[in-house]
This record gives C-alpha cells, structure tokens and sequence, in this order.
C-alpha cells in the first residue's frame, strides 16, 4: 500500500520591515515608502506608519523558492515601481493597485541597479552579471544589451539631455552610454576602488560618484549646445565625446565606503551615505551663489598674499579643478557643495532615499533603512535635523532566538535580544511588544493568560499578555538558561541552564501582600545537578522521563519522579542544539551542531539511524503530534520533512534568506494528501552545465536582452506546431481544389483544432499569445526550417493594420538572428523580396498616421493653452528674469566699489 503524507507549503512571512538585500525608494506622490521585505515589497504610509500593501510574486509566477529583492525604483512620473531579484527577474508593479503589470527576464546573476527615465516609459537595469539592459515599459520588452563592464554594475543614471546612460561599476570605471548609437563613448576612471553609487541632480549639470576612496567625486556634464561648438574648435575632435568633465572632490568625514549618493527632486541637497552610521547632507548652491563664494574666496587669497608682501611670488601648489564661468570666475567644487550636517544613526545604515514632495517647515524629509530591520524619517533642515518618525514595532531589531504557539494556534509568541512579541499567526499583525531581556527560550502557561520568558541573564520573566506587561522577574539561574518546557497534565515546568542545573517549578495564580488582584508566580520546587552546561531539556508526554542534553555531547535520560539514571545517549561528536520526544513515549530524535540527526528508541536508547540531515548545525527539530514525522531547521537556511520510521526525507522547504534558529509546529489545518514531491532546479531542463562558459564581451558590446526561460521554450514548441498544423492544413487544401477540378466532388472537413481559423491567421493566432518580452528568445529557438515558413506569412500578416508593428519586431529579429543563412538560401530571395517592398510602405503608413494624431493632439493642447484664463501661466521665467537681472546689477555694485577702493588706495 502507497503511503501518502501531508505536503506542506509557504503560507506568509511577517516581521519583516526592511531586509538588508535591497535600497528602499519613495513613491511618486511622496506618501508611501517602498521597503523591501526578503520576497516582497512592503507599502508603507509615511504619516501613519502601517504597511497598506505588501507587492509579492504569486506563487503560480514563481517556479522555484522565493528569491530575495536586491533592487527597487520608482517611477516620479507615473505609480510604476520596479522591482530586481536575487534570479535576474524584474517585475513591474502598479503601486495603487498592487499588481504585476509584466514580469521581465533578461539577467542572469541577481539586478544591482534600476533606474527609470523621466518619462517612466524606459528603464535601465544593472546586474551582477556585469550587464547593463535597456527595457521598453510600455511595450514591456528589452531593447538591448549593453556589454562592457568587468565587473558588477553598481548604478546607472539617465541624461536625459542627450539621450545617454552613465554607469558605475566595482571595476572602478564609470561608463558614458550612448543610446541612440548603441555604444560607449566615455570611459572616466580617477577612483582607486570599487564605485558603488552614483547620481546627477535634476537640471543635469553635475554628476556625482562615491567609492571606498575617502573622497566623492564630482563632474559637470557638458550639455549637446556646448558640444556643438567644441567640433568648431581646435580640439574640437578630442573633446566632441566627451560628455561628463572632472570638477573636483570632496573629502569625506569617515573612512567606511560610500554606500548611496543621491540628489533631492529640487537638486538643492545633495546625501551621501557610508556603510557605517553617518549620512552627509551638502547643501548645493546656485550659480549666483557660487559665484559670490568664489568671489569671497578669491578676494581672500589676494588678500593674504599682499599682507605676507608676496603678490608677485608664484605658488607652487596644485590647483584644484574649476569650473569658468561667463565672467572669468574660476570656481571649484568647494564653492558649489557645501556640508550643511551629518546624521548619526543608532545602527549602520544600508540605503538612503529623498522624498519627492518638499515639506512646508524643512527643505527635505530623507528615510533611512537600518540593518536593525527598522525605518526612520527625519527631517532635514537648515541647522538641524529633527527624527520625525520610526518604524519599530512592526519585527525584531535582532534574530529571533524562539518561537512558541498557544494550545489554540491563537497566538505566537517570539523572543529576541530586548523584546518579546505577541503575534497573529494568522494576519501577520504584532498584538503586543514587551521589553525584555535576551530571550532565548518561552513558553505558554495553560489557558494563554500568561508567558514565561527564559533570558541570556538567567532570569525567568513572566508576563501578562493580556496588559502586555512583564509583571514579574525571578532570579532563577547563575547562567543563560537555554531551554524552557512544561511538565504534561501538571502545574509546572522545568528549565536547563548554562550552570549545570535543572530546575523544577510550580506555578500557581495568587495574590501577593499590597496587590489588588491575582497574578501568576512560580517556585522552584526541586533541582538536578549535572556535570556540564545544560543545552536542552524535553520530557516525555507521560511525564514519565527527561531528558537533558549536555555541552559533552551526550544525552541523559532520568525518571521524572525519582531522577535516577535511566540512559545515557552516545554517538554525537559536537554538542546536541535540540531534541524532542515522539507523542507515544517511543521515539527521541537529537539535533547536533556536527549536521546530523539521530533517531534513538527510548526503551533500550538504541541510534535506530543518524540522518546527515543539514549542512550547517541543526538548531531545531520537532515531531508533528501523533505521528513519527518530524521537521529539522538548521543554519543552511532550509526546514527539513522527514519520516522517522522509514528514515525518510519527504520535503524540503526553501525560503528563508539567513540561519534558521527555531520552529513551532502547530495543530493540521488541511488535510492535503498528496504524494512526495521533489522541486527540479529551473534551469537544468534547458541549460547544458557542462556547455563551454560563454566568452569574455567585446568592448562596448551590444547584445539581446531577453533570457532563456521555460515560457519562451514552451512559446517556440507551440509556434512550432502551429506551423506544421497549418502546413498540413494548406495541403489539404490544395488536394481539395484539385479533386474539385477534376469533377470529384467532396466536402472540405477543417481541422478541429484550429478552431475554424485559417491557416495564416492560425499561426499569427499562436505568435501573438507570446509575451513581447519573450518573442527574441522564442524566435532565437526556431529552426531555420521553420523561420523560412514564418517569413512566408509576413507579408499577408502586414496588410493587418494592428499587426504591422508585430511583423515588424519579428521581420527585424529573424534577420538579426538568421542572417548569413538567409543570405546563403536561394528560397528566401523571393520572399525576402515581397516582404522588402511592403512591409516598409506599411510601416510609413503608420508612421503617418501617428506623425498626424501627435500633430493633433500639440494643436489641441495649444488650444486649451490659449483658452485658459491662467494669469500666472509664465511667472516662473518671469521671476527666473527678475532673479538674474538683480544678481547682475548686485555684481555690477560690487564691482563698482571695489575699483573706488582701488582708486583710493592708489591716490593714498
């Protein structure tokens, strides 16, 4: 007889407010925070503080075990976030609706870096794969691969001025894209060390980038007017690609590396963050501004010099890098960026973000995420700082050390360094946080009015959930006390501690002298003594033994009742981290740090088997009640199903991104049964391992930027077969035609399958369900028998009016790809032909059309321009005016009294 198990599954994940993989970024309205939470991205309200939406991959999207998010971006012109995976996938979400528009496959190491344009209609991705890949948004399909990095892409930005891409990389080099041409046209080095962050403000005069050097970096970006007339120049040919421009650096004020450089949406401030605990704001002047510092400083150096009787000596120091303004002014990078203030966090900061929208009282609000899984808001003004907010009491400030479930699965109880929660398991909601020591083990007392708290200082807590206070703490142990367990069917429990003691407890409700009600207490009422630290502790459900595992490696059995000896458990070669008894009394299974399980019977203490179950230490293992299955957690990440009497290993499951500590294991749910299960790796079924590694890229290369996935082989074999239906289908009909000539008369029966559609309109049906992220790796696949019958239908698919871009995309790609064949075949001359001469006049056709509605709709917006009663339409040139006539006539004075100064020294 087949014996069938329970299969278990991924249900939720919370206490998670911002893992440590990813950066965190604003929305576009400024009123939500994008944080990444391992697998998902957690919605959080700025002003409220709760999570209103969680962005989370379905599971029938997901062909393997969650993978962690390791990049976000934003769109500032539409609610579109993007979202990169530790896989090469990225998704695109609808932030107020909180769906996947489209998921895009390109990359094949973990995305590093996302950036939209301006527009939100292109976005960038960099990836450990040292790729950088251009995306369509809109039509949801890559453009193109750029290939050149030696190393991880670590950011990217767009210039919007000139249509160009900058990329930083850990090779240390910045590279300048071209995305018209294609290509690389700038190659800037100077850092001695990886570059991890880049930026350019808004107005796109200066670009910024920070590395491990104790200095960031700073360029001025040359825009496409002043290149122009560079080719005039006699070094116009030297100079006529180079678009960003040294300015200057500025010397940091600690020596951890540069982990995120970012301008604010008004380009008035300027945050770098370090790897430690600091964030510097620099406060970015205006050119008006610069120019009169610039002016300060020169006048203070001249100064100097005359009051040290030197003005005609030369200095022979290094000058740094300056910008020349119109009026000769030379200004360097100091007078431009100035530190305004440094923000201190409690803990190292791992990502920085500005808000869009500027407040009313402060020039900026700046959200830090913290490696502590805890957000904060500060507000940034011009002599200070102000904390505005902290999300904290949604997870942990550290690992989670215990897990223990109520007798109903009502409530989960969860301890860490400095806190013990009360959650939902459920929801997900944390009901109740208490302080606390450092917990390492709980429990629920009978009826789950209270909970006992074992803690690294040898206390035992107890508190009451209901007012989620810690009513009382009894001094129980000179050591951690490492495990907690209660006695079955009795008013007790029993702790192990690091001071060689096991101790029995009574616990009973009373009131104490001076109390007005009745509260829980305990007392010790007995205690064992052992020969080494005591790790863990578990007793057998009839309350008939214990079982004690020690620091030597060894396990000891005693009866409960008179605490004789009863066996001693050998065979383990580092210490046991975690046992637990079977629910009949017959099995004891033992979790070691040296990977292994065993499974010992408790009547003689025989190993009936030892499992090498994990790959790091087991920290937790536990039998599901009734049965002889159990599950095992160790610190390889991974929670283990196994059978105890087969020796069996029926499941295994994946999601968790750091050590496993602890697991709680509570009554069945659902009674699913299902046969043993073993996930495949996804790319084992249509990627050769042993296939030669793929060579180093040309300089500058440019490739496609879709990836081989599962949906575009199963694309291809449906193209395929559409293909061959409909070839036999055309011959069918042509033998039709002749009998009919030939005066046999028969009725034509069409296939069924091809649900009364022609053949043509057959095969455009099947390339049509494809997604356009996928088509170039689907049409890649296709061999070059079947790309001569796709190219045969092209022509008849052009003269469909919404089709012609498709034809288009798979004309062009079939080309890309088959090329030299092609030109090699006689039989595709002819096509090749036909196709040239019509699929160009449909394409003019609609690019007439759309030329026309783009005519239409400027002279429509003109209209409503020209009808609006706006009185203010152009106060903002206006004021520009105003603003640099008055900077003009100011530099005009003191122009002016500097030469009478002048003239009277002189006369003097």
């Amino acid at each position: 007889m087949v014996k069938s198990y329970l299969r278990y599954e991924p249900r939720a994940s919370f206490g998670v407010i911002a893992s440590v993989e990813s950066n965190i970024a604003f929305d576009s309205s400024g009123k939500h925070l994008l944080a990444p939470a391992l697998e998902k991205v957690g919605v959080w309200h700025v002003r409220q503080g709760i999570c209103t939406r969680t962005l989370e991959p379905s599971t029938a999207s997901r062909s393997g075990p969650s993978l962690a998010v390791t990049s976000i971006a934003a769109s500032l012109s539409s609610p579109l976030v993007a979202s990169g995976y530790a896989d090469g996938s990225i998704r695109i979400w609808d932030s107020d609706k909180g769906t996947c528009e489209t998921t895009l496959n390109g990359h094949k190491g973990a995305v590093t870096a996302l950036r939209f344009n301006k527009t939100g209609a292109q976005l960038a991705s960099g990836s450990k794969d040292n790729d950088v890949i251009l995306w369509d948004v809109v039509g949801e399909t890559g453009l193109f691969r750029l290939r050149g990095h030696r190393d991880q892409v670590t950011d990217l930005v767009f210039l919007e001025s000139g249509k160009k891409l900058v990329t930083s990389s850990k090779d240390k080099f910045l590279r300048v894209w071209d995305l018209e041409t294609q290509h690389c046209v700038q190659i800037i080095s100077g850092h001695h060390s990886e570059v991890w962050s880049i930026d350019v403000d808004p107005e796109e005069r200066y670009l910024v980038s920070g590395s491990a050097d104790p200095e960031i970096r700073f360029y001025t970006i040359k825009d496409e007017a002043e290149g122009k007339k560079d080719v005039g120049n006699e070094n116009g040919d030297a100079n006529k690609w180079e678009v960003v421009k040294f300015l200057g650096e500025i010397q940091r004020q600690t020596k951890d590396r540069v982990g995120t450089v970012r301008f604010n949406l008004s380009g008035n401030l300027l945050a770098c963050q370090s790897a430690g605990k600091i964030v510097e704001i620099f406060n970015v002047l205006d050119e008006v501004e610069a120019k009169r510092k610039a002016k300060r400083r020169l006048h203070r150096k001249k100064e100097k010099k005359s009051s040290k009787g030197s003005v005609e000596v030369a200095e022979n120091t290094k000058e740094p890098a300056t910008e020349e303004d119109g009026s000769g002014t030379l200004i360097i990078v100091t007078d431009i960026f100035k530190l305004l203030q440094t923000i201190r966090a409690g803990k190292k900061v791992c990502s920085i973000s500005f808000s869009p929208v500027t407040p009313k009282n402060s020039l900026a609000t700046l959200a830090l995420s913290l490696n502590n899984n805890l957000l904060e808001f500060y507000s940034i003004e011009n002599d200070a700082n102000k904390k505005n907010l902290a999300i904290e009491l949604h997870g942990h400030r550290s690992d989670v050390r215990s897990l223990t479930l109520s007798s109903d699965n009502s409530l989960l109880l969860s301890t860490s360094h400095n806190a013990v929660k009360i959650w939902n398991p459920s929801t997900g909601s944390c009901l109740r946080t208490i302080d606390s020591g450092y917990g390492l083990c709980g429990l629920f007392v009978p009826h789950n009015r209270y909970a006992l708290v074992g803690t690294k200082g040898g206390t035992v807590e107890i508190i009451d959930i209901g007012s989620a206070t810690r009513i009382e703490e009894v001094e129980a142990h000179g050591g951690a006390i490492r495990s907690i367990t209660a006695i079955p069917d009795e008013n007790g429990f029993v702790t192990g501690s690091a001071d060689h003691d096991v101790k029995f407890w009574e616990y009973q409700i009373k009131q104490k002298p001076g109390q007005d009600s009745k509260q829980l207490t305990v007392s010790n009422v007995r205690s064992l003594k052992m020969n080494d630290d005591v790790l863990v502790v578990a007793i057998s459900p009839d309350a008939k033994y214990i079982a004690v595992a020690l620091l030597d490696c060894t396990v000891k059995v005693f009866f409960i009742d008179s605490l004789k000896l009863f066996l001693t458990l050998y065979g383990h070669k580092l210490p046991v981290m975690c046992m637990d008894i079977s629910s009949d009394g017959d099995l004891i299974v033992t979790g070691s740090a040296d990977k292994n399980l065993k499974i010992w019977g408790l009547d003689f203490g025989d190993c009936h088997k030892s499992l090498f179950a994990h790959a790091d230490s087991v920290m937790a293992v536990q039998f599901v009640r009734n049965t002889h299955y159990m599950f095992s957690a160790g610190k390889d990440r991974l929670v283990k199903y196994w059978d105890a009497d087969k020796f069996e290993l029926l499941l295994t499951l994946e999601g968790h991104h750091a050590d496993i500590w602890c697991l709680a294991i509570g009554s069945r749910e659902k009674e699913k049964r299902l046969e043993e299960m073993f996930e495949a790796d996804l790319e084992n079924p249509f990627e050769n391992r042993f296939a030669p590694k793929e060579e180093i890229p040309e300089e500058g290369a440019v490739a496609l930027a879709g990836k081989k996935t599962q949906e575009t082989l199963t694309a291809t074999d449906l193209i395929v077969e559409a293909l061959d239906v409909a070839e036999m289908e055309l011959k069918r009909i042509t033998e039709h035609e002749e009998e009919r000539r030939s005066g046999q008369i028969t009725r034509f029966q069409p296939n069924p399958t091809m649900n009364g559609l022609l053949p043509s309109d057959y095969v455009l049906d099947a390339l049509s369900k494809v997604q356009a992220n996928d088509l170039e790796q689907t049409l890649l696949a296709l061999p070059f028998s079947d790309v001569l019958k796709l190219l045969s239908y092209l022509k008849d698919w052009s003269s469909i009016p919404d089709k012609v871009e498709l034809v288009s995309r798979v004309a062009t790609v079939l080309l890309q790809i088959n090329y030299h064949q092609l030109v090699s075949t006689p039989a595709s001359r002819p096509v090749l032909t036909a196709l040239k001469d019509e699929l160009h006049s449909r394409v003019k056709e609609c690019k007439d059309t759309l030329g026309f509605n783009l005519a239409a709709m400027d002279h429509l917006k003109q209209l409503m321009a020209s009808r609006s009663d706006a009185l203010f339409q152009d106060a903002k040139a206006k004021l520009q005016e105003i603003r640099s006539h008055h900077s003009k006539r100011l530099e005009a004075r003191t122009d002016t009294k500097e030469e009478r100064r002048k003239k009277k020294k002189q006369k003097k």
